[in-house]
């Protein structure tokens, strides 16, 4: 027992998923990590759209539960959530981008697993899962039998079980599964499919993790090149030939199938319709293409580390360098060991990430311009021009506009440009229009939506109707920010 007792603590010290459940705003962490990594199935986010995305929820939390219930920011609470010793987010940029993209690590599954398996169900099955483990152990034996007398002898016992069950439905005798069967057999398949998807983000971090020990063997190497590359080379292929990745890369095989593919959605869509299944989860209607972006998603994650791998060991200047690479190694050493040490205060500021080199010799030389003759006189014509438009002045009082926008945020949080507008008509026409998109107040905040339309309409001197397509614009009054965590 004192064994289990050191494991159990030690986990509770240091597992990330125990300890995002003991955290104080677990509740915040695991509704909203959940519903964008593990419900939406999304493996990489911009930090803007996360950002973004976090402020909503924080606005809504803070509205309903109270001003200061979450007081920090919302690029404070994911930059603290992406630490190492945290280890919710992984923060990290995409190859050839300079926007950092997060993803959510083993530990987020595990956890939002935990809180599920907390909440009644009406219905718990066991039948099901009785017979996937007689089937499991049905496999087992008959896989790892290898006289061929018995395996004929099971393969006839089949038939005839094949064979009665035909001789039964031709005589009328048609055995159909009652509803409790069903909804059982539906319930182990939706918590399979669920599993399947976080074992696809737990197997890229376990990638990861073999790629980091390779790298840490690299920057540790003190023998030859020639070596190292085949102690790269034998860990790669045992990589591959691991019990995770053969199993991992036969379903990827069974994904990629076009037949199965066609046979599974088939299968799904047939189920969906039945009616003693009951409210069917809509997730499980596109469960195999969420399967298959996560598996593609994974095998990149493998064909980029390998690719960058071969950028780290492709060093054809080892031995003119040897000097350089000598400092490099120690750099790399000293990286490695203080590693799991506390980074705050340790700050180094550089000039520059590269030196500026500037030749004489890459200054073009002079060439003077060639003058161009110009043509002062103007040809007034015999036409008649009047020109008084060209000096008329329209001039939009900002603070009429913002009055107007604090006078509709009184009777709501958030109003949109033509719920103002509906009580205050534009009168100076465009001008004005652009004049409430750019209107800056500490009381509120401008918000555009990309994603949605609005239609503006007002009435120009002649009296014509001008009409405006612009991005759905609403007006968002501003919470007094409060100190604290």
């Amino acid at each position: 027992m004192t064994t289990e007792f050191d494991e159990i603590e030690w986990l509770r010290r240091n597992n990330a998923a125990w300890r995002l459940l003991r955290a104080d705003h677990a509740a915040l962490v695991v509704s909203f990590l959940g519903r964008v990594f593990v419900e939406e199935n999304v493996r990489s986010i911009s930090g803007v759209e996360l950002t973004a995305r976090l402020e909503d929820e924080l606005f809504a939390l803070n509205e309903r539960l109270g001003a200061g219930t979450f007081p920090r920011a919302a690029k404070a609470y994911l930059d603290d959530w992406s630490q190492p010793e945290v280890g919710w987010l992984r923060k990290y940029y995409p190859p050839d981008s300079d926007e950092v993209h997060f993803d959510a690590t083993p530990a987020v599954e595990r956890a939002l697993s935990w809180v599920q398996s907390l909440q009644a169900r009406s219905f718990v099955g066991t039948e099901s899962r009785l017979n996937i483990v007689l089937e499991l152990l049905r496999q087992m034996v008959y896989g790892a039998e290898t006289d061929p007398d018995a395996r004929l002898a099971e393969l006839q016992a089949r038939r005839d079980a094949i064979d009665a069950e035909i001789a039964k439905v031709r005589g009328g005798q048609v055995e159909v599964l009652d509803g409790a069967a069903q909804r059982d057999r539906y319930q182990q398949f939706v918590t399979t499919a669920r599993g399947l998807l976080g074992d696809f983000r737990e197997v890229e971090a376990n990638f990861r993790a073999l790629d980091r020990a390779l790298r840490e063997k690299i920057a540790t190497w003190s023998g030859s090149k020639g070596e190292l590359l085949d102690e790269v080379v034998g860990s790669r292929h045992a990589i591959a030939d691991s019990d995770q990745g053969r199993s991992f890369h036969a379903f990827y095989d069974f994904l990629l199938s076009p037949q199965r593919q066609q046979e599974f959605s088939d299968l799904l869509a047939r189920v969906q319709s039945l009616d003693v299944i009951g409210e069917v989860d809509p997730r499980m209607r596109r469960i195999h293409y969420d399967w298959l972006d996560a598996a593609e998603r994974t095998q990149a994650t493998v064909r980029l580390l390998s690719e960058q791998l071969r950028r780290f060991l492709d060093d054809q200047v080892w031995l003119e360098n040897r000097r350089v690479m000598d400092l490099l190694r120690g750099i790399e050493a000293h990286a490695l060991a203080l590693r799991d040490q506390p980074t705050q205060g340790l700050v180094f500021e550089l000039d520059a990430p590269a030196p500026q080199v500037v030749l004489p010799m890459e200054r073009p030389l002079y060439r003077p311009r060639a003058k161009q003759a110009l043509d002062s006189t103007v040809d007034t014509g015999e036409t008649d021009i009047d020109v008084s438009r060209l000096f008329e002045q329209v001039h939009v009082d900002p603070v009429r506009l913002t009055d107007a926008v604090r006078a509709a945020l009184r009777r709501s949080s958030q109003v949109s440009l033509p719920e103002v507008l509906a009580d205050r008509p534009l009168e100076q026409g465009l001008a004005e229009l652009v004049t409430y998109l750019s209107l800056r107040d500490p009381g509120f905040d401008v918000v555009f939506d990309e994603d949605r339309r609005d239609q503006v309409r007002w009435y120009d001197p002649d009296g014509r109707t001008r009409t405006a397509l612009l991005p759905a614009v609403s007006f968002v009054r501003r919470v007094p920010a409060l100190d604290g965590v």
